[in-house]
């Protein structure tokens, strides 16, 4: 598994010097990178806005260099081909619950190089941090500080996370899970930047609200990939 993460690294690493060309309409090559929908259980809609995947990574694409496949693609932790993925994205309002087996094998995945972004669309906060206790019983959500490097790779950011949509009138918080030094759950609430990721007519967002989501979404895709 870990070649797979460090294939998608070195595409970055290719791509951003100049050495690599993107071209959308080439086939699809399994280095590019990739970001895989968490389908979940337990009632919550993991499946909502789905162009935002794909507009992140068309952005990342054209302002980062990155050689993505930018294609709405989900995953569920129990299939074959959860670890060929290596950025899983996790969404959606309300409640989350992961068996005994999901939770097995997604630390796995995340002590094995890989990255989990989860987005609070709003009332998912006691669910995510119930389930993740399951993943790392042995760690909490810490807030992750303003001089973090995920907050300067390539965009500045240098109050963290930006506030694409308000919720509960709260400030906006990024919280992370590390394991050995790495980010490998990054946790965004009362923010919802991957609202502003969506095709404009969704949310009527102004269009330097969405310019800021997908500046921040192309850093935490960034940050994933050369932490």
């Amino acid at each position: 598994m870990r070649s797979i993460f460090t294939v998608s690294i070195i595409s970055f690493i290719i791509t951003i010097c100049g050495i690599g060309e993107i071209n959308a309409q080439t086939k699809r090559i399994e280095s590019q990178f990739r970001i895989a929908r968490l389908k979940y259980s337990g009632g919550g809609d993991w499946y909502n806005d789905p162009s935002s995947e794909i507009n992140l990574l068309k952005y990342a694409q054209q302002n980062a260099g990155i050689d993505a496949d930018p294609k709405y693609e989900f995953v569920e932790i129990s299939n074959d081909n959860f670890f060929s993925y290596p950025f899983i994205f996790m969404t959606g309002h309300g409640n989350a619950t992961f068996s005994e087996y999901e939770v097995k094998r997604l630390r796995i995945y995340l002590e094995s190089g890989g990255f989990l972004f989860i987005d609070d669309d709003y009332g998912m906060d006691k669910a995510i941090r119930r389930e993740m206790k399951k993943v790392f019983p042995e760690f909490d959500f810490v807030e992750i500080p303003y001089s973090y490097g995920l907050y300067s790779c390539l965009f500045q950011f240098p109050y963290g996370v930006p506030k694409t949509h308000e919720h509960d009138n709260k400030s906006p918080q990024g919280l992370g899970i590390f394991h050995k030094g790495r980010l490998v759950v990054y946790y965004t609430y009362e923010s919802n930047p991957s609202d502003g990721w969506a095709d404009p007519e969704v949310h009527n967002d102004p269009q330097d609200k969405r310019e800021e989501a997908l500046k921040f979404g192309t850093n935490i895709i960034v940050w994933s990939l050369t932490q």
